[in-house]
């Protein structure tokens, strides 16, 4: 609070004490009271103003204060295992969750796909890349958003945007080797955090996992996701219809296009028949096999696919339950 509310308050607490020893009306202390309420719901409206200006900027802090605001704490659990029994403890509740996860993915390729695969990428060409620029990485640096939290590294995105123009060339190195080589060890770490959607709380089909990467994976994964982005957009293989994950396109104008398309419909005397389709997990369960067929099929480099399946196959996980981390195993079909 600032100086005004403050003194409110203080001049409130003292006009209290004189009514109570006959120095003060009560009419004067309402009146007292009245100011001081005033001038509490100013101060508060000046506080909350602060998360909802800078939500853009800080999205962490609106949603800590809304958090705050809330009567109840949505944590994970008690959770139902496979014989209908509670699990409370952090630990079984992770492992719970991890088996959840995993099953709902597609299994890897196997031996006959996988050799496919090495042929292919012994077929690919290194020169064919074009190289890692510095000016990229430094402007990337320079736009981290330094409210976000550490990675499984602990390196804060903060300490990397002040020293982007000191550190760029180093970077711009690694993601050049890790291109042309391997996925390094780290940036296959993920800490892995459970969200509640909706439904009851025991079931662990009602979660959401929200995966926190380290800051220069997935600096390197912006970076392959301009380049892919870039060259699908040049062959042309996304429709106008597409919405979703799409530059300057959102839910607003999929609805506009809809409208559009069936309100013309109805105008012209045609009948309009309009199905609804909910797929269940639509994001977990796409098949690793397929996404990167489809790439190599629309001619991205053999080394820019196989960067991407090495790390869509090869990440293990960290669940955070209740401040508590718990291991996540590596299973075959493991978390993307």
């Amino acid at each position: 609070m600032s100086k005004e509310p403050l003194a409110k308050l203080k001049r409130k607490r003292k006009v209290y004490g004189m009514w109570k020893e006959g120095q003060a009306t009560w009419e004067e202390y309402m009146n007292v009271v009245r100011a001081c309420r005033e001038a509490m719901r100013k101060a508060k409206a000046h506080l909350e103003l602060y998360p909802v200006r800078d939500v853009k900027d800080n999205k962490k802090g609106f949603f800590r204060y809304v958090s705050g605001k809330r009567k109840t704490e949505k944590n994970v659990g008690p959770l139902l295992n496979e014989v209908d029994v509670l699990v409370i403890e952090d630990t079984e509740q992770a492992e719970l969750l991890n088996v959840f996860f995993a099953s709902v993915f597609i299994a890897k390729a196997s031996p006959q796909a996988s050799q496919a695969l090495e042929a292919r990428e012994k077929a690919g060409r290194k020169e064919d890349l074009p190289l890692v620029e510095e000016d990229w990485v430094r402007d990337h640096l320079s736009k981290l958003n330094t409210h976000k939290s550490m990675g499984p590294n602990g390196m804060h995105p903060r300490v990397l945007r002040e020293l982007a123009d000191v550190i760029a060339e180093l970077p711009s190195i690694i993601f050049e080797r890790s291109w042309r080589i391997k996925v390094p060890e780290d940036w296959r770490k993920a800490n892995v955090t459970p969200i509640f959607k909706e439904g009851k709380k025991e079931d662990p089909g009602n979660y959401r996992l929200v995966s926190l990467l380290s800051v220069p994976g997935e600096g390197m994964e912006q970076l392959l996701l301009d380049i892919i982005s870039k060259q699908v957009e040049e062959k042309k293989v996304i429709r106008s219809s597409q919405h979703g994950f799409a530059k300057g396109k959102s839910c607003l104008t999929n609805l506009i296009a809809y409208y559009d398309g069936m309100t013309g419909w109805v105008d012209a005397g045609r009948d309009v028949d309009v199905v609804y389709l909910n797929f269940s997990k639509a994001f977990d369960t796409v098949s690793h096999n397929i996404l990167l067929g489809k790439l190599r099929k629309y001619g991205l480099d053999e080394l820019t696919v196989k960067w991407t399946e090495n790390c869509l196959n090869g990440r293990t996980q960290s669940v955070d339950i209740s401040s508590a981390e718990c291991g996540w195993r590596p299973v075959a079909s493991d978390v993307p």
